[in-house]
This record gives C-alpha cells, structure tokens and sequence, in this order.
C-alpha cells in the first residue's frame, strides 16, 4: 500500500495518491459529496481532465451547499459496494462559454440517466443548473487501511412520508364452498 501521507499535493511523491484517486474515479458512476462535513449525499458525476464534474439545479439532482461551497469531501465505492477512497476538494464553478465547457458539458451528459431526447442540455445547464469542477486538493482522508471497519451508517433524515400505514384487513379475500 502506498503512503498516504504525503503532505504536499504537487511533489513526485503525490503521483500513487493521484492514481488511487483518478482510478477510484474514473470507474465511478456515483460519489457521495459532504460539504462543510454536513450529511454527505449521492451525486451522479464524470471524471475528466483530474477533476470530478457535478452538476445541479432545477430539472438535476440536488447538491445541497456545493454551489457555493470551496471545498468538500469525495468518498468513491468500489465495484462491492464498500467505499475505497475518501478524498478533499477545492470546489469552483465552471462558467458557460469558457474552456473546458463544452467538453465537460458533453462528458456529463453522456452519463446523465433519462435525458430528455428534445432538451438542449448545454443551454439549460447553462441558463438554470450548476457546473462544478472538483479537484482533488490533498491526499486521501482514508483509503486503504485508513478506512473504517464499522458501517458509519447515518439516521435516514427525517420526512413527512415516513409515517405508518396500516396494512389492508384482507388483501385477496378468498371464498370458502
């Protein structure tokens, strides 16, 4: 296992750090964002150009905090489901018409489930939504041997649709001769 506690992000050192990320990264389809170390939420994402891109906003998923957030936590999960990498980042919005907008722009629409066929995606992500750029600003906070051996499951949060209902007296009433 490299050593994950190399300080400095730009040394020759960093690079096993940089591939861990990159390639906990590229193979995720999700990640888990926490921003200010509140409730960490799932977010669908690309990886591209060594960022992480996220958008959000109205018709997108919803990314509490991360619009005008300048740094969070990545966690990454492995193909059996258990996280690998949890890793800092400095968050900054992608602008409309500036370089690489078009690239990401088409990066994240490919992964986009349930695209409207007749949606010009890049105008109204342009118009309405959020594009933001996360780069990996340290080395991981846990990965490896670092990562915890209890489930860290949270509390569901709390909702007006969790409540009781009572189960039918009979579902399928069957006639006895």
């Amino acid at each position: 296992m490299p050593d994950m506690t190399t300080p400095d992000v730009d040394g020759p050192d960093q690079q096993p750090v940089a591939a861990l990320i990159e390639e906990a990264m590229k193979k995720a389809p999700v990640a888990w964002i926490s921003v200010a170390g509140g409730r960490p939420f799932l977010v669908w994402c690309a990886w591209l150009n060594d960022a992480l891109y996220v958008v959000s906003g109205p018709g997108e998923q919803a990314a509490p905090g991360l619009a005008d957030a300048r740094e969070c936590t990545v966690t990454a999960r492995g193909d059996n489901g258990a996280r690998i990498v949890t890793w800092p980042a400095r968050v900054s919005r992608l602008s409309p018409g500036v370089d690489p907008w078009d690239q990401v722009v088409t990066a994240l629409a490919g992964k986009r489930l349930n695209l409207p066929a007749s949606d010009d995606t890049a105008t109204r992500w342009a118009t309405e939504c959020v594009v933001n750029r996360l780069e990996p600003a340290g080395s991981p906070i846990e990965a490896g041997d670092s990562l915890p051996n209890d489930s860290l499951a949270a509390e569901p949060p709390p909702t007006p649709a969790a409540r009781r209902v009572t189960a039918p007296f009979h579902l399928h009433r069957v006639h006895r001769r």
